[in-house]
């Protein structure tokens, strides 16, 4: 039977799994709050109460580290971690969401920095081919909100259209460009940041 997730318990599942897969303990509750972005220990708990009666995760009382992975196997530090694919990312147009809501993909653990949740999104269409960025192509991102100038992020618009460009802050408005500095930036007044691009995989054949 399938098990519904909301979207933070999600996000602090697929975190405390990309975090043992790294490091081969568990996160302590407060590394939780800060890779999520809950500000409160206390509403991280509640999750991982809800995890722990859907049968996910299971506690060990008295312990700091003390989450474990019901029935999932992982793959050790030296080899890689599984990161979940949550959608088609096509420039101009919102991100669909990916047919398998189960689907991983493997990536080296030197990619992300193991301090936030990551994700996949799965390049569709030419869209981003002036940046070198085809069909097809796996985009690795980091689930963080406040970004770095020039940064590689995946953005949010207006209408829920989605871009893949550099960041700038000026003084009233957002500036995004293309990757490679080519072509017209967007000005934008307001933006969602789904996250830094951290990588990008092309599969071959």
């Amino acid at each position: 039977m399938a098990i519904t997730l909301y979207k933070k318990q999600k996000q602090v599942y697929d975190f405390i799994c990309q975090y043992i897969q790294r490091n081969d303990f568990a996160p302590t509750l407060k590394e939780i709050a800060e890779a999520v972005g809950v500000s409160s220990v206390a509403t991280v708990h509640e999750h991982i109460i809800a995890l722990e009666q859907k049968n996910l995760i299971r506690r060990s009382r008295g312990k700091s580290r003390a989450l474990e992975l019901v029935n999932r196997t992982y793959i050790r530090l030296t080899d890689s971690i599984d990161l979940p694919i949550t959608g088609y990312l096509t420039s101009g147009a919102p991100i669909a969401p990916y047919i398998d809501q189960n689907a991983t993909f493997k990536v080296s653990p030197e990619i992300v920095s193991g301090k936030k949740r990551a994700f996949v999104l799965e390049v569709r269409g030419e869209s981003l081919l002036n940046d070198q960025i085809k069909d097809g192509d796996m985009v690795i991102v980091e689930e963080i909100e406040e970004v770095g100038e020039g940064e590689v992020v995946v953005a949010i618009l207006d209408g829920g259209l989605s871009t893949l460009k550099r960041y700038f802050k000026e003084e009233s408005r957002v500036r995004l460009e293309a990757i490679n500095g080519e072509g017209l930036p967007i000005y934008a007044l307001n933006i969602t940041i789904q996250g830094k691009v951290v990588g990008l995989v092309r599969k071959f054949g």
